[in-house]
């Protein structure tokens, strides 16, 4: 009965052994998973952001210079009465008004028939002054006739242009107020507000830091959140050199090109304004880097699926990717998901 208590004792003694080192050896072959990330050679940009709203560079808000009676008139273009967003040539007739009193007196037709009587009359002149018909003071008075009558006849045609409202510029109507047709609108009144927004404009602060930075023409990429798929192209165009004394920053502008008509007036955009520029560098994202007692490192995947950790030298940067100096080559694989815990020489396992 000895013997069979001892025979057990020594069973399970053997199999508590032969699962510990089934366990440890278990535990010394278990690899961390990983996704890794072939780094490839491609540009990157640094920028300095910052942010603003979007404005016009041309707009404008006709009023009615004259009393008179509103008649909006036909968009040519769609064959129906002008209405908001329609575009519109420069010099189109927008809105007309109606008064005959204030017609009746600019004499429109008796001041051109006198400016054509006063010419015909100074050529009459000209030609008996050549002949020694008149003196040259009479001729001289024709020629002043003449000209009375063509500015007589200019500051009447000025004075009827006002009895039309016409787009100064080629844009886009962005307010017309209702006014029923044929009813009587007095001086002064608002017509239409136009605005050319092909081309835009945000005025911008920047710390006292970057002064040395910005400098004229350089370029400036246009985001804004409603236009998440769509990155358009601005240039500093103004820069003032003084510093406020109050917020330590110093102003300028950036012309942003906007032919699609994609970003709108008022809309809230951020500007990357592009200080360096390098292509066909290494580039990787700036969250895989990791510091230690020895400088910023990464890991890549080795052959024998083991994690090296690569001590790197970085150059310039952006908000998502930096550049990599030394450290890295091309076709690395670098390990962009679960290296937090890995130390030199882990075990990984690859996956998607």
């Amino acid at each position: 009965m000895k013997n069979i208590k001892l025979l057990f004792l020594a069973f399970v003694v053997a199999t508590i052994v032969s699962c510990n080192n089934q366990s440890s050896s278990e535990s010394s072959d278990l690899a961390v998973p990983v996704s890794v990330e072939n780094i490839k050679l491609k540009s990157i940009q640094q920028f300095i952001s910052t942010t603003g709203t979007a404005k016009a560079v041309s707009e404008t808000e006709l009023t009615s210079e004259i009393e008179g009676e509103y008649y909006l008139q036909i968009n040519p273009k769609t064959g129906r009465k002008f209405k908001l967003g329609d575009r519109v040539e420069k010099g189109q007739v927008i809105i007309k008004l109606e008064n005959e009193e204030y017609e009746n007196g600019l004499a429109m037709e008796s001041k051109k028939l006198n400016l054509e009587i006063s010419e015909q009359e100074y050529e009459k002149q000209k030609s008996l002054y050549e002949k020694g018909g008149v003196t040259l003071r009479e001729l001289r008075n024709s020629e002043v006739s003449t000209i009375d009558a063509k500015y007589s006849y200019e500051s009447a045609q000025i004075q009827m242009a006002k009895m039309q409202v016409s787009a100064p510029f080629s844009g886009v109507i962005v307010e017309l107020p209702y006014y029923t047709k044929g009813v009587r609108v007095s001086t002064g009144e608002s017509m239409v507000k136009l605005m050319s927004y092909n081309k835009m404009y945000v005025e911008i602060n920047l710390p006292e830091k970057n002064i040395s930075e910005i400098k004229l023409g350089q370029e400036a990429l246009i985001t804004n959140y409603t236009l998440t798929e769509d990155t358009l192209i601005g240039h500093v165009t103004e820069l003032s050199p003084v510093i406020s004394n109050e917020t330590r920053t110093f102003a300028g502008k950036v012309e942003i090109d906007n032919p699609e008509l994609k970003l709108r007036p008022g809309m809230f955009i951020k500007a990357n304004i592009v200080t360096a520029q390098k292509d066909s560098v290494i580039v990787i994202p700036r969250d895989v880097i990791m510091s230690g007692s020895r400088g910023k490192y990464v890991f890549v995947v080795e052959r024998n699926n083991t994690a090296d950790d690569r001590r790197i030298t970085t150059g310039i940067s952006n908000q998502d990717e930096i550049e990599i100096v030394e450290g890295l080559s091309a076709n690395d694989r670098l390990i962009i998901k679960g290296f937090e815990t890995l130390r030199d020489n882990s075990k990984v396992k690859v996956i998607l």
